[in-house]
């Protein structure tokens, strides 16, 4: 389906600020002439050049005359181009001002500003690429580590959606010879033939999505990051913990007490497994106003963590706090410290008998980068068994793709359902032509202009 007849769309596709290069984009029908208007390099136009060249001039006010700045622009002609429209970059010196006056002007000579995300949306109105393969424009944009930004790549390249359409097309198959037993029956006995080919097709195509909705767990974290809370009462080395972990000072550390007042966050990858940091202020009574926020922020952080790294001071004896906070992470997936291992040791680990048991301690010295290399490799160990998964693996990880497979096996678990009870073909069929419909959506067949528009408004301008 081609979006012939939209508006030519135009914004600034580089980031605000500073730097080298800016890129104003406009993708549409006049995309070309537009840029034509405002493109000055002797006798050369843009409309007579061909595809993909790029041709050096200046932006110039068509109205005053006034030279705007130098450039270099790129003609990209259809279908060959992001959008499958005429596209023109015009790529500018970096900086507000230049990018904004470029703008402003292809916008007078006719352009419509774009919606955030509209780029990508027209990639995929115009078929040249899936939802999956939208959705992964974005995540590969947000993507905070090595392997998030593979798995991003991966998902852009098709893997997942190359998948999902071949189940699909084995779902239609059936129900088309399906159709030609129940429409053109030559034997007896075509019913039970019917329903043992659904039953067969039905178990096949389910194992595959479920063996695809346990890959959930791990393409989440290395989408999203282990949401990792680093928790403990003041001065028990938090920060330090954070600072060591991503081997650099970005947190204040000083002997005061709650020196952390608000919670900091940090993306890092231990061993492969991406991790999202977040340093706690020390949770304990205050009568601080502003600490008493930072420690209502530390509580909010704790209930939303995916692991909790709880730090207990091994040069003090345990304190009612430290029990309230054993107490409170016990149903979290934790990892206890005793920190300060270079001191006189205070507390030992039947201290914590009655809150921990079972549960393995690691003994550091974050001062002197003690038992860090246990931490790391325990990180590992807790949520891949040490190891991140093959690279080349499909993995779902979207919200949005997780809960229509889910669905869509429960649709396939009662096509079996139907089958065992005796229902009819033509009943069994509909749950079967539901499982089809829902892996459709994922790859954006049938989805409803809601949901893409939703989707496409979480992108920023330009993309």
């Amino acid at each position: 389906m081609m979006t012939a007849g939209f508006d030519t769309i135009a914004a600034i596709s580089t980031a605000p600020g500073e730097g080298a290069i800016g890129i104003v984009r406009l993708s549409g029908d006049d995309a070309v002439a537009i840029a034509d208007k405002v493109y000055r390099m002797g006798r050369k136009e843009l409309a007579k050049q061909p595809s993909h060249t790029i041709h050096y001039g200046h932006i110039v006010d068509p109205y005053d005359g006034q030279e705007i700045d130098e450039v270099m622009v790129s003609v990209m002609r259809a279908p060959k181009t992001f959008t499958r429209e005429d596209v023109v970059e015009i790529n500018c010196h970096g900086g507000m001002v230049a990018t904004n006056r470029i703008l402003e002007l292809v916008l007078r000579e006719g352009a419509h500003l774009a919606e955030p995300g509209e780029f990508t949306k027209r990639a995929f109105l115009n078929g040249r690429i899936d939802l999956t393969q939208a959705e992964a424009v974005m995540d590969l944009i947000r993507a905070k580590t090595d392997r998030s930004m593979d798995m991003a790549v991966k998902q852009l390249d098709g893997n997942l959606s190359h998948l999902v359409k071949r189940l699909r097309q084995d779902i239609l198959d059936t129900l088309a010879q399906v159709e030609v037993n129940i429409d053109y029956p030559e034997y007896d006995d075509v019913e039970e033939m019917t329903l043992q080919l659904l039953q067969e097709k039905t178990t096949m195509v389910k194992d595959q999505i479920d063996q695809l909705l346990q890959t959930a767990k791990q393409g989440k974290i290395l989408r999203d990051g282990i949401q990792t809370a680093i928790i403990g009462r003041p001065n028990v080395g938090k920060s330090s913990l954070l600072n060591a972990l991503l081997h650099e000072d970005k947190a204040i550390v000083t002997e005061v007490e709650g020196t952390t007042r608000d919670t900091i966050e940090e993306y890092m990858s231990i061993r492969g497994v991406p991790l999202k940091l977040i340093d706690t202020a020390g949770i304990r009574d205050t009568e601080d106003i502003v600490e008493q926020i930072g420690v209502e922020r530390s509580r909010e952080a704790l209930k939303e963590a995916d692991l909790v790294i709880l730090i207990l001071n091994q040069s003090e004896p345990l304190t009612t706090m430290d029990k309230e906070l054993l107490q409170l992470t016990k149903q979290n997936q934790r990892i206890i410290l005793f920190n300060k291992s270079d001191l006189p040791t205070k507390l030992q680990p039947e201290d914590i008998l009655e809150f921990a048991e079972g549960e393995e301690i690691i003994t550091t010295s974050i001062l002197n980068s003690e038992g860090m290399d246990d931490l790391e490799q325990r990180i590992a160990d807790l949520f891949f068994s040490g190891q991140t998964g093959e690279r080349d693996a499909t993995y779902v990880s979207n919200a949005r793709h997780i809960d229509l497979l889910q669905k869509a096996s429960q649709a396939l678990d009662d096509v079996n359902t139907g089958i065992a009870q005796e229902m009819p073909v033509d009943l069994i069929q509909i749950d079967f032509t539901r499982a089809w419909e829902l892996l459709g959506e994922i790859v954006g067949e049938g989805a409803p202009d809601e949901l893409l528009n939703q989707l496409f408004s979480q992108f920023c301008l330009g993309k």
